[in-house]
């Protein structure tokens, strides 16, 4: 008997394959696409992690523990995971996103400084602050390789003994309601198991379409840019990661150079209103998407408002509130979620993959994840 089904093998089910294949449990894990594929939501070179975080202080314990996790997972493959650069958030005094920022940072004792607009040109002279508004840096925040991230988690997962499938889509999964076991067929074979956790990211809405969730898949576009004048002011020794807020919804964002000299510099706006799902989204770049981001360049980043080197679409898998969902399945109690990350999940995978491991086999986390619960929306229940 397989002791735990994995169905989605990118940053949340290869996060939770090492994690439980390490604790020894016998392990099948299923992916649609090759190992680290570029069709859902962790492609691109380069994924943000931070700690002052706006979206709620409840996430920053979480997020110590991912540092603990990704730096752990570095030490063990001796593999260069995590980059630490420093961070800005930059927007109006009032501004979420600034608010957010310094009421973790202060209340969970992150060190941190409160700069204005004349600082932040005088630290970063390409990023543009307006006049009145302010920036938070963290020197602890930086950037990930999401691909490398994957890879070396089923790499870890596979040493231990997990059985990972790659290009196998399952085709359906049924459980019992008192938790005998589940059974997952796909077109190949049919698995049974005592445990089922379902990390399938964009195509999660489809696999628990029973639970009505609000699950809203959207359109994302990355940018890199060859700056204007050169490459060195962008240098990750010299630029941080960074968030921008502005009269608009949606926050602009970015890194440093980290793709080489003629690499270009990576930005993007997180956030978007075109729905679409993994069958129907369109994965040209349209005229309309680079000049949205030229516009919001112009603003802020002038200097790497120059000669576009590629562009690339992934996806976010949105919640109503944006935060994730992490939980037992309502109805089964075989079947584990972690669904619904949202755009801003990635960082987290390390612990995420902890708390997934922790709920299959002991029934609970040490982590605390009421913020995660099917329970806050109106979901058919038990």
């Amino acid at each position: 008997m397989i002791d735990v089904i994995i169905v989605g093998l990118g940053a949340m089910g290869s996060a939770a394959a090492h994690q439980l294949a390490q604790r020894g449990k016998r392990v099948v894990g299923l992916e649609r696409f090759t190992p680290a594929h570029d069709k859902g939501s962790s492609h691109g070179g380069s994924r943000m992690i931070r700690q002052a975080y706006f979206e709620d202080p409840a996430y920053v314990p979480i997020l110590i523990r991912a540092y603990e996790l990704w730096e752990r997972l570095e030490r063990d493959t001796k593999t260069d995971l995590l980059r630490v650069t420093g961070g800005v958030m930059i927007g109006s005094p009032k501004s979420p996103l600034i608010t957010g920022s310094i009421r973790s940072a202060r209340e969970h004792q992150l060190p941190h400084e409160v700069l204005d607009c004349r600082e932040v040109r005088r630290r970063f002279p390409p990023l543009i602050a307006a006049a009145g508004e302010v920036a938070l840096y963290e020197s602890r925040a930086g950037y990930l390789l999401p691909e490398e991230c994957i890879r070396q988690q089923l790499s870890q997962a596979a040493r231990y003994g997990a059985d990972l499938h790659f290009e196998e889509p399952i085709e359906s999964w049924t459980a019992h309601e008192r938790g005998e076991g589940v059974t997952v067929t796909t077109g190949k074979r049919t698995y049974q198991a005592q445990q089922l956790i379902i990390s399938s990211g964009a195509w999660a809405p489809q696999l628990l379409a029973d639970l009505e969730l609000p699950l809203v898949v959207t359109r994302q576009v990355m940018f890199w840019l060859d700056p204007i004048g050169g490459i060195e002011p962008f240098l990750p020794d010299r630029f941080p990661v960074y968030l921008c807020a502005s009269e608009h919804r949606y926050i602009l964002y970015g890194f440093p150079s980290i793709d080489g000299k003629n690499g270009g510099v990576k930005v993007a706006i997180h956030g978007s209103d075109e729905v679409c799902t993994p069958d129907s989204i369109d994965r040209e770049v349209r005229e309309t998407d680079v000049a949205e981001i030229r516009a919001r360049l112009a603003a802020r980043l002038p200097a790497l408002n120059g000669p576009l080197l590629k562009a690339r679409t992934c996806m976010y898998t949105m919640t109503s509130d944006e935060n994730f969902v992490i939980c037992k399945h309502p109805r089964y109690s075989a079947v584990t979620i972690a669904a619904g990350f949202s755009g801003h999940g990635f960082k987290m995978a390390s612990v995420v993959g902890e708390m997934l491991a922790e709920l299959v086999t002991e029934g609970t986390t040490r982590h605390n994840i009421e913020l995660f619960s099917h329970r806050r929306f109106n979901t058919p229940q038990a």
